[in-house]
């Protein structure tokens, strides 16, 4: 710790003037940029937040695009095979056809 102290006083540079002197440049200009990267509205925290956030809207996506497909096979099911569409309406909406006795219970 004593010879980050010492890098401050000018008095000490000596024959080593310039690397000093860039020493206590480089470390100002990381200290400044550290703090935009953190403290800015474009921040390195909201980059990685916003990237979090694009990977579950993705993993949604792909989730609602399973169910479309899946809707899908159903609707084309129901288009095409009558028995399908039949057991779907009795189930669903309670359909039934003449003769058939219903029975509703709660």
């Amino acid at each position: 710790m004593g010879k980050f102290k010492d890098i401050w006083d000018r008095d000490k540079d000596g024959s080593n003037h310039g690397q000093r002197s860039f020493i206590r440049y480089a470390i100002v200009a990381t200290v400044v940029f550290a703090v935009f990267l953190l403290v800015k509205k474009d921040s390195v925290i909201r980059w990685v937040q916003a990237g979090f956030t694009l990977r579950r809207q993705e993993q949604q996506m792909e989730m609602y695009r399973k169910q479309n497909a899946e809707l899908d096979k159903t609707i084309d099911m129901m288009s095409t095979d009558r028995d399908t569409l039949e057991k779907y309406a009795r189930e669903t909406f309670g359909f039934a056809e003449p003769g058939d006795d219903v029975y509703i219970t709660e």
